[in-house]
């Protein structure tokens, strides 16, 4: 008989004022931007059998509507690229190359790519990683999951954006924060953005698994403009791999 768990599927933020796009706004760390009251996150969640991550393979049919926020955003004049900023002003190397691990869409990758960025988005959704690769053909997709995934290389900088963390499948969260630092060049950096819930992933673990695969502490923001982080409900953290002595 298959062996059936409550998972959650779906996730995405909510405020009582409405307020999408601000909601949008707030998903990169800070309150809704509409009324400036904390979000809460509104799970969706559904039976499925065998292994799978909390996103789940399921939620693909959400592919096709999932850039509707960002070009809403775009159409406001917004900036959605705190990412790709944050990412780009390390400056770790000329050209950086960049593993944008869950890369989703590919709204990430494509930018740092546009700005002369070295870029390989990976992520386990097939139904968005085909929408990455029908905005840019150019670029270089890779269907696979962060926690076992090996692309034989190394990059200055691998990027855990929109949440991978809380995603992953229960249980799996070290191996994926030690498969993600293997992709490592000696110098480069980890850099993770994640909402912090009760019963998640917390930030105490996740330094843990980081530092039980050789990368000490650098940083830690409360939002992707380096807001200081003094606790909440979102943090962007980055932890280093030692260069050779």
């Amino acid at each position: 008989m298959a062996s059936w768990r409550l998972i959650t599927i779906a996730a995405q933020f909510a405020c009582e004022c409405g307020d999408w796009a601000a909601i949008c706004r707030a998903s990169h760390g800070s309150g809704c931007g509409g009324c400036g009251e904390r979000l809460v996150i509104v799970v969706q969640s559904g039976l499925m059998s065998g292994d799978v991550t909390r996103w789940s393979s399921n939620a693909g049919r959400w592919a096709g509507s999932y850039d509707d926020r960002w070009a809403q955003l775009i159409a406001q004049g917004d900036n959605i690229h705190g990412e790709a900023d944050f990412v780009e002003s390390l400056r770790l190397a000329a050209p950086m190359t960049v593993l944008d691990a869950g890369c989703g869409t590919g709204r990430v990758a494509i930018e740092l790519a546009r700005r002369g960025l070295t870029v390989v988005g990976v992520d386990l959704d097939a139904a968005m990683l085909q929408q990455a690769r029908d905005k840019a053909p150019h670029l270089e997709w890779i269907h696979g999951d962060v926690v076992d995934v090996d692309l034989g290389r190394r990059f200055n900088v691998v990027v855990l954006a929109g949440n991978v963390m809380i995603f992953l499948a229960p249980g799996t969260e070290a191996a994926a924060v030690a498969n993600m630092a293997s992709h490592l060049e000696p110098g480069g950096v980890l850099v993770a953005g994640f909402q912090l819930r009760a019963g998640g992933l917390d930030l105490a673990d996740y330094d843990r698994y980081a530092a039980q695969c050789g990368l000490t502490f650098a940083g830690r923001w409360a939002t992707w403009d380096r807001q200081p982080f003094v606790g909440g409900s979102y943090a962007v953290s980055v932890h280093r791999l030692a260069s050779p002595a």
